[in-house]
């Protein structure tokens, strides 16, 4: 992957970019699968917030295959795998205060989630 070199981020940033790749990564979990996010606590940043671990949602869609952002800004390697949208139940995340029928969707990637 190439390197973005300091006097060319404005203009990434303008264009904006995409961690999508062409990868062969076979998805783990199909639209409608019930998964449960991994309550992973690893050494530094992750992209699955603590509140929305160990909860149990729904694959609503997948939107193919990027860059795991996890070991790449370390790296330690691209690993493309599949990000899914996950829907939650609002009451399953929130509790019993949220309103009925609330749900939210999260953006996870394979390796976050674990069949429920």
């Amino acid at each position: 992957m190439p390197v973005l070199k300091a006097e060319n981020v404005l203009a990434v940033l303008r264009k904006g970019d995409s961690a999508r790749v062409d990868a062969d990564a076979a998805p783990k979990f199909r639209p409608g699968a019930r998964v449960r996010v991994r309550n992973l606590n690893p050494k530094g940043h992750t992209r699955a917030p603590r509140y929305i671990r160990n909860k149990v949602g729904t694959i609503a869609r997948d939107h193919g295959v990027f860059v795991f952002p996890n070991t790449h800004a370390h790296g330690q390697g691209t690993r493309p795998q599949h990000v899914y949208s996950v829907r939650f139940e609002g009451r399953d995340v929130w509790g019993d205060d949220a309103p009925a029928g609330e749900a939210i969707y999260m953006d996870l990637w394979d390796d976050y989630l674990e069949p429920a």
